[in-house]
């Protein structure tokens, strides 16, 4: 199966690694295509998979194409290839806020099957999250085949569309949210003594440890949280205060806000 990629950014080298990685493609089976020769050029280099002369020539060639751009690029990009895709092609669009009725409308082919990606950064260690959903042209082995792909490189989920926007609030938005709360609390560590790399170390594996607990034990994160509550110790009286705060309604202003953003584009 051909594949093309147009667009190799930071995601779509994330996800061509982890199809390369599992095996799912050969790097002759993988073409690409950027703005950029000199990004071309180092994807090639990295991953050996073939480099198109134009986007044209990855969406003639390819039966699975990603168009892996940013959302406000993504109308040149269609007009460019619309002519190009094959009727047979499944396109697939990881950009943010762009709903499958604006894609079928922008290409303005009906006949196209087109599904609509949401991965994150996480990707890029091949510990991505996706929400998938699909136009209703896309069979479900199709549909099977791009979640397939998308666990080349994490987790992957179908949902319905109006869910969409809420995957980008608390998936594809989220690392930075997680980044910033390492960040705070290293910077704890680092007003109380501990050195700043060895800070991050310590709070990136307890983030680490704590996800894996939920997504393996399946309990509820509030039952996990009171197993680290001892009466009268140290951590409840850290929940206390963020409590106190407002931390749990500022995440969900925080995630909100995201969806709100994303709804807009």
């Amino acid at each position: 199966m051909k594949i093309g990629f147009i667009g190799l950014g930071n995601m779509a080298t994330a996800m061509i690694g982890g199809i390369l990685m599992k095996g799912m493609a050969k790097p002759e089976d993988i073409m690409g295509c950027s703005k950029t020769p000199v990004t071309m050029e180092r994807v090639k280099e990295k991953y050996g998979i073939a480099i198109a002369a134009d986007n044209c020539e990855v969406a003639s060639a390819s039966e699975i194409l990603f168009l892996a751009v940013k959302p406000q690029f993504l109308s040149e990009i269609i007009d460019e290839i619309k002519d190009s895709v094959k009727k047979e092609t499944l396109i697939v669009s990881i950009a943010a806020g762009k709903t499958l009725e604006w894609l079928e409308t922008a290409f303005a082919r009906p006949e196209l099957k087109i599904v609509r990606c949401m991965p994150n950064t996480p990707a890029l260690v091949l510990e991505g999250c996706t929400g998938i959903c699909a136009g209703e042209k896309v069979t479900s082995g199709e549909l099977d085949r791009v979640v397939e792909l998308m666990e080349a490189f994490g987790k992957a989920e179908v949902v319905p569309e109006r869910l969409m926007d809420v995957v980008v609030g608390v998936s594809g938005s989220s690392p930075a949210y997680v980044f910033l709360f390492i960040e705070a609390m290293a910077d704890a560590a680092v007003a109380a003594g501990m050195p700043r790399a060895q800070a991050y170390r310590f709070v990136s594996q307890a983030i680490l440890g704590s996800a894996k607990m939920v997504l393996e034990t399946g309990r509820h994160p509030g039952e996990l949280k009171d197993m680290v509550c001892s009466p009268g110790g140290t951590t409840i009286q850290a929940v206390k205060v963020l409590e106190e705060m407002g931390f749990r309604g500022t995440v969900m202003d925080a995630v909100e806000a995201c969806i709100d953003k994303s709804k807009s584009l």
